[in-house]
């Protein structure tokens, strides 16, 4: 459950994450406690309590913390060195800035925008961008502005570089509502922050066009979603969420579609709320949710 905006003040989130070993949670749990400072959560898991990796999410409370977080990460520097863990600190009354790109399918894209109007979203959205227009009216009738940037044949190099010029310095990540397009490892290093995505689940099985009539075709009987951050490796990165639905033979490759399409909108939802409320880690080409 998200909290609700004026529930975060003076909330922040404390991930830390690095080789396991004893001593860590005490560090930290003292560490909050000096800096007058109460907790409110704390997860931890650890892969293997022998020379494994240690990862751990905490929230607390702190009157007047945005004057004192200063000292906080000060403090935290100093106590993780020796330990050589890895940490970030947030504050959670900041949302973040997350923009959206999408094409012609407009489900992922006004799930998002319906969700964030609702305040179930911490973020904010600053802008969507589309390669088509049809979805511009309904952005905007959220009081979202929305960019059209044309990607046309095999050179995509034009539309990557406005899209990055676009978002340079005013989001903090970027999230693919069926935006279809390949990104290209230059738009990646470009952009500069995370990017979600979100596809269906019959990959590598029922690749390119169409796959929901191939589906139809094989007889499947479970369909599904996948989101994960994007990497190099097209659809390779670290999985953030997934879901399932159970399909029959009596129904068409239409509704195999609308079922897949419902299940795209809750999964890319609960992706982009786990991380925006910084529940997601990432280790090596895989995620721990703390959920």
């Amino acid at each position: 459950m998200s909290l609700h905006k004026d529930a975060l003040r003076d909330h922040a989130c404390l991930i830390v994450h690095g080789p396991d070993q004893p001593g860590l949670v005490a560090a930290v749990t003292a560490l909050i406690t000096r800096n007058k400072a109460n907790i409110v959560t704390l997860d931890q898991y650890s892969d293997n309590p022998e020379g494994g990796a240690f990862f751990q999410r905490v929230v607390f409370h702190r009157p007047d913390l945005a004057a004192a977080i200063g000292d906080i990460e000060a403090d935290l520097a100093q106590t993780l060195e020796p330990y050589g863990m890895q940490w970030r600190l947030t504050d959670q009354s900041v949302p973040k800035r997350m923009a959206i790109l999408a094409s012609t399918s407009d489900h992922c894209l006004l799930e998002l925008l319906w969700r964030h109007r609702r305040g179930e979203l911490n973020v904010t959205i600053p802008m969507v961008i589309s390669n088509h227009t049809n979805t511009a009216e309904d952005v905007r009738s959220f009081g979202i502005p929305f960019f059209h940037v044309p990607s046309q044949g095999p050179d995509k190099s034009e539309a990557e570089r406005e899209i990055v010029k676009l978002l340079a310095g005013n989001v903090d990540f970027v999230v693919l509502a069926r935006y279809m397009q390949i990104l290209t490892d230059d738009f990646l290093e470009g952009v500069g922050v995370p990017v979600i995505n979100i596809h269906h689940s019959f990959l590598p099985a029922f690749i390119g066009a169409g796959p929901y009539k191939k589906a139809k075709e094989r007889g499947v009987k479970l369909i599904g979603a996948t989101s994960h951050y994007v990497t190099k490796d097209l659809d390779e990165g670290p999985i953030i969420e997934q879901d399932v639905a159970r399909v029959d033979h009596s129904m068409t490759a239409a509704d195999l579609q609308a079922r897949g399409a419902y299940v795209e909108r809750a999964v890319l939802s609960r992706a982009v709320q786990w991380h925006a409320e910084d529940r997601v880690i990432r280790h090596g080409n895989h995620t721990i949710v703390f959920t």
